[in-house]
């Protein structure tokens, strides 16, 4: 396990605010953290993750704001200086990624080029 000190990633208060509601609920296993990263797919290319899963082999470890998080680290590379916000509108709502590293990004904002 390795710990960065620095989170290559950084989550608005909104985002925080509904990743803890997510992790008060009383079923919430405890032993998972969050897992940002991508995979191959979506329209343009890459896909956003977004999930709780538990730690693999070979992840780095980073805290942002008291949240335990995880990332393959062959995806900061795609995903440093990302911000994920949560959004509740009327007409959109979940998580929106801004990605400084994304070339061009879907209509739906959940997928990306690099």
């Amino acid at each position: 396990m390795e710990t960065i000190n620095v989170a290559p990633v950084t989550f608005t208060e909104g985002a925080l605010n509904e990743i803890r509601r997510l992790m008060s609920a009383d079923d919430f296993d405890t032993q998972k953290k969050l897992r940002v990263g991508v995979k191959g797919g979506g329209c343009s290319g890459m896909t956003y993750l977004l999930g709780f899963e538990l730690p693999k082999e070979g992840d780095d470890h980073f805290m942002a704001n008291g949240v335990a998080c995880v990332m393959d680290k062959t995806h900061e590379l795609y995903l440093l200086g990302m911000e994920i916000d949560w959004q509740d509108g009327l007409n959109s709502r979940g998580f929106t990624f801004k990605n400084p590293n994304a070339s061009k990004t879907c209509g739906c904002g959940t997928s990306f080029a690099v």
